[in-house]
């Protein structure tokens, strides 16, 4: 008994161990960009609306609204409510639009399947149920203009975020750097801070190919010594310069802050807001770290230190009323501590602006894996760390703005106009939708969802419309930014969409495919031809064109779809979906490749290789299924009445999941469990199945298990295992199609715009499909397509 105590007691240790080191890491990654905030929200305020006065009550008013803001947004909204709604452990825009897609069927993904459902991230919080149908969610999934609203909200959240990766940089530096202008004339602070600023801001972009795993050991320390001096500085402040500072945390100040400015009270908080900045990074990074270590850093660590730190500034300016350009957080540091404060501040901006790049190319990423954005060279920065990624060409364009905006605005000023509106418009994006996950996901009261929509949505469209009001000092930056994103992202979104509808109508029918042969002058060549498309039945119109202008093809056949699926990963047993196209002895076969939208895709190498072990396991399986059906010999566990039934009516064979996990998905009504044994174990694999038909009922899942004997294997079997292994040996051939969008006739003027000019100019200026698949020139075969859309 006190054995057990003991490793019980070990094992809590080991995991609280395990989240406060968790915690730790994640002050580097999550908290750069917030924990600078102090660099800039009092001088952004201070900059022209307002004035501190001999009163205090403008700075103590603003005391009090960063307080309460830090208070109820990153505290309550983000670490208390937002980051339970996690999809399998990921956060983020699309965590919460991969949510709404499997609980309501809103999703605009092309090639969805049933098969899907039956992946085991593929998880629902609360299984669906008839008295939860609510009405929102019917009126949802009854329009489509409505799902196209949701993919619009989203993409602008996405847009919002990119432009904050070219903001935040911008800002974070120049106001580290601005630390300067206490130590030098104005002449020569104005000639000193913009170079060595887009000095760094070169150096930073320029390290990103190295990847952030290099260099991350350095962050957690450099942000926790940042908050450590920040709050030891706010701390000194406060006992120093006024320890009743305190007070003014009451909600009072707000309303006499209000009373007093009035309408240039309301415009200052477009620089209060910048108090939150980095707040969405919490839940953007939930993925990297856990739910409780995200908790615990932030509320007994940075929220903390970040008020410790807007108390001591405001102890300090409550009693030096200098000039509004004076004021800002350099002002308030002692002289003895301002170079290494300086130096640290530099740093820790440094540190915030890479999470920023970082989550960046992420969402760029998981954008181009929904189909929502050009394809880019995606590089993989670390074989461990799952996530760590960079974009070059997305990368050289973020430093070129970057650069561009610090040269342009040459202020902080104008500079946190821009950036607080982007960070304003994300969070309403999250809002949003997270009251629909509320309501539609976790089955809550529709009170609950409307009172958070109302209570944080009224707190953020409050500092929003301050925002708005800089339109024509700096805000204007985000809105452009994001109707050039949205334009972009929504036309290749919407082509995208309408190729596959024409490739789905024009597909060709497996007869055509079978009537093929020697008769009318078609030959099968030794190889492996992988024809890649992105439907996952029927055989696609580009290998009909394919043979037609040339009369032959590969021994072995295989259509190859590669599809996203509204999950952030896939497990790799799960990944793949293979079939039988035709008879046994055609030897062509479908492969549908699934990844998750954070999930990284494999090179060409290991991907052949590993397609053609799947396609050896299928073949296995397959021969033993058939053998199993044909002689009567399944075994059951659970119900010997009941078999395991094929479906052998349809011209294609079903699709099986050869991976490590063992169950399968059938129409019968009750759930079955049956294991299939043989003499000599050589592998073992298992599968899913899943008819086409109709959707299978939510108890219909199957364990099963098989094994292969390599001793006295029939015939039939080793044939074409040897046939894919001479096939393999001769050569791999990528069959792909070179595609050009064209609008019918008759369309509208900005239909013929986006897609024969948009869509074209970006296919044209983007990566390929034979690039983003890293196909070898030599074995590439491209088929020219036309797409009437």
């Amino acid at each position: 008994m006190d054995l057990s105590f003991r490793k019980c007691f070990a094992s809590k240790k080991e995991s609280w161990r395990s989240v406060v080191l968790l915690a730790y890491q994640s002050l580097g990654v999550v908290y750069g960009d917030l924990s600078i905030s102090p660099l800039y929200v009092f001088r952004s305020t201070f900059a022209e609306d307002i004035q501190h006065s001999e009163t205090n009550e403008e700075i103590f008013g603003v005391l009090s609204f960063v307080f309460w803001t830090l208070t109820l947004v990153p505290l309550i909204k983000y670490v208390f409510i937002v980051l339970r709604a996690d999809d399998n452990g990921e956060g983020g825009t699309f965590a919460l639009y991969s949510l709404l897609c499997r609980h309501a069927k809103v999703s605009l993904l092309p090639n969805r399947q049933l098969a899907d459902e039956a992946l085991s991230t593929y998880k629902l919080e609360h299984p669906p149920e008839k008295n939860h149908d609510s009405r929102l969610k019917r009126y949802l999934e009854n329009h489509k203009s409505l799902h196209t609203a949701l993919l619009v909200l989203v993409l602008l959240g996405t847009c919002m975020v990119i432009g904050d990766g070219i903001l935040t940089p911008a800002i974070s530096v120049f106001s580290a750097v601005s630390g300067l202008e206490l130590s030098m004339s104005k002449e020569h602070h104005e000639y000193a801070v913009i170079p060595i600023t887009c000095f760094i801001l070169v150096c930073l972009f320029a390290l990103q190919h190295f990847g952030t795993h290099r260099i991350g050991f350095v962050f957690a320390p450099v942000i926790l010594t940042w908050l450590l001096c920040i709050s030891g500085v706010g701390l000194y402040n406060i006992i120093k310069w006024n320890p009743y500072v305190y007070k003014a945390l009451s909600p009072k100040y707000m309303f006499m802050f209000l009373r007093k400015t009035r309408i240039s009270g309301w415009m200052s908080l477009g620089g209060i807001l910048l108090c939150i900045t980095g707040s969405e990074a919490m839940f953007a990074d939930l993925g990297h770290f856990s739910y409780a270590a995200i908790q615990i850093a932030f509320t007994f660590l940075v929220y903390p230190a970040l008020i410790l730190a807007y108390m001591g500034q405001a102890a300090y300016l409550s009693r030096h009323h200098h000039s509004a350009h004076k004021i800002g957080f350099y002002v308030s540091v002692p002289p003895s501590v301002k170079w290494p404060v300086l130096v640290i501040a530099i740093l820790a901006s440094v540190v915030g602006s890479q999470a920023i790049i970082t989550g960046t190319f992420s969402i760029i990423n998981q954008s181009q894996s929904l189909g929502c954005f050009p394809r880019v060279k995606v590089i993989h920065t670390s074989a461990k760390i799952h996530g760590q990624i960079y974009i070059p060409e997305i990368n050289w364009i973020l430093m070129i703005l970057c650069i561009a905006v610090t040269i342009g605005f040459r202020n902080v000023k104008h500079l946190g106009n821009a950036s607080g509106l982007a960070v304003m418009a994300v969070m309403l994006v999250t809002t949003c939708l997270m009251s629909l996950v509320i309501l539609i996901c976790w089955h809550k009261p529709p009170v609950l969802a409307l009172g958070f929509l109302l209570f944080f949505g009224s707190i953020e469209l409050l500092y929003f419309s301050a925002s708005l009001t800089k339109f024509r000092e700096g805000a204007w930056l985000p809105i452009l930014l994001a109707l050039f994103l949205m334009t972009v992202m929504f036309v290749w979104h919407y082509a995208t969409v309408k190729k596959y509808e024409y490739a789905l109508h024009n597909k060709v029918s497996l007869e055509w495919l079978l009537a093929l042969g020697p008769s009318l002058g078609i030959s099968r060549v030794p190889g492996i031809g992988l024809v890649f498309s992105d439907l996952t039945s029927g055989i696609p119109v580009n290998f009909s064109r394919f043979v037609t202008n040339l009369p032959a093809f590969h021994r072995v056949l295989v259509f190859v779809c590669v599809k996203s699926v509204p999950v952030p990963y896939v497990p790799p047993a799960e990944r793949y979906l293979v079939g039988r196209v035709g008879p046994v002895d055609h030897r062509s076969y479908r492969c549908i490749v699934r990844y998750g939208y954070r999930d990284v895709h494999q090179d060409i190498d290991s991907f052949e290789a590993e397609l053609v072990s799947r396609l050896a396991d299928f073949i296995r399986y397959d021969w033993h299924r058939r053998r199993t059906h044909q002689g009567g010999g399944t075994h059951e566990q659970d119900d010997p009445s009941r078999s395991v039934r094929s479906n052998e009516s349809s011209s294609e064979s079903r699709l099986a999941v050869i991976g490590t996990l063992a169950y399968e998905i059938e129409e019968s009504p009750q759930q079955e469990s049956v294991s299939v044994g043989f003499t000599t174990v050589e592998s073992i694999s298992d599968v899913i199945e899943m008819g086409r038909q109709s959707p299978p009922p939510s108890n219909a899942v199957k364990r099963v298990q098989f094994a292969v004997e390599e001793e006295g294997e029939e015939m039939e079997l080793r044939g074409e295992m040897e046939e894919l292994m001479m096939a393999k040996e001769a050569g791999t051939a990528f069959i792909l199609g070179h595609s050009h969008v064209k609008a019918k006739k008759g369309s509208s003027l900005l239909k013929r715009l986006a897609v024969n000019f948009g869509y074209n100019f970006l296919r044209r200026n983007c990566r390929g499909p034979d690039v983003a698949l890293k196909v070898p020139p030599v074995s590439l075969l491209e088929v020219g397509m036309v797409y009437v859309v």
